[in-house]
């Protein structure tokens, strides 16, 4: 019989340290409750000179903009709405963070997920997953990276990938694929742009609790899940986006291609 792991209480909210002074970041995916809008919050108590909000929701993209102006002041956040698969919406959230002076920081979180048996799943599930959650961070590694290059930026890029992408599970072929992707990509584009003194990594996430996510799965599920972590609990999405500030921060000048685990679990 497997023992039940008890739930460790969440630790209290981490004090900022002026991590990010002065820097100018790109959150795609920054709407709403999950990961990107943690981080977003996150990069500017840090002391980021400016955020830059993308994402697909545009109703939900403006309440984060008004809410984190409101804060944090309004000449210090922006927001582009931004599909990861339309290049000129890249362009476009990057122009944006001109006006602060061009991105040091481009956090790479847009992906898209779902559940299908390899035995149905169709070509249109397979291919909107690895467009948006792979190939999207491919087009915001590279549209970022030569915008840092033409503006003589040694800047940082951050991606979002999945311990799913090291882990087998049933009905997450397309999105285990994207995330094992996300965590190949990050290595070979990492050495592509050392030369210009960018440094490009990623966070493996398990399971990060968020208001959608409570919404879309049972309490049994929530169970058996969190009875897979170490501490028997989700983490916080500012749990997550607190390894993603030390990966864009001076702290990891010397980590490249790096995929950190922000979980208790293992291949």
């Amino acid at each position: 019989m497997t023992a039940v792991r008890p739930e460790q209480p969440t630790p209290g909210y981490v004090a900022p340290h002026d991590l990010l002074n002065g820097k100018v970041v790109v959150v795609t995916a920054a709407a709403g409750a999950g990961i990107g809008a943690a981080v977003a919050r996150r990069v500017l108590e840090e002391g980021a000179k400016a955020v830059v909000l993308g994402d697909t929701h545009e109703r939900r993209l403006h309440e984060a903009e008004t809410a984190l102006a409101e804060e944090f002041g309004q000449d210090r956040v922006a927001s582009v709405v931004c599909d990861v698969t339309v290049e000129d919406h890249i362009t476009a959230l990057l122009d944006a963070a001109d006006q602060f002076g061009g991105v040091d920081i481009m956090i790479n979180n847009a992906g898209l997920g779902g559940t299908a048996s390899i035995l149905e799943m169709t070509d249109d599930q397979w291919g909107k997953v690895l467009d948006i959650t792979l190939t999207g961070t491919f087009r915001c590694i590279r549209a970022a990276s030569n915008r840092m290059i033409a503006q003589g930026k040694k800047g940082v890029i951050v991606n979002n990938a999945s311990v799913i992408g090291w882990r087998a599970q049933e009905g997450q072929a397309h999105y285990a694929a994207a995330k094992a992707g996300v965590m190949a990509l990050t290595r070979c584009a990492a050495l592509d742009v050392a030369p210009h003194g960018i440094r490009i990594n990623a966070v493996s996430p398990s399971l990060a609790m968020h208001p959608f996510l409570a919404k879309v799965t049972s309490n049994e599920l929530l169970h058996e899940l969190k009875q897979r972590e170490a501490f028997g609990r989700a983490a916080e999405p500012w749990e997550v986006a607190n390894v993603m500030v030390f990966l864009a921060s001076d702290y990891s000048s010397y980590l490249t291609g790096e995929v950190i685990s922000v979980s208790s679990q293992h291949a």
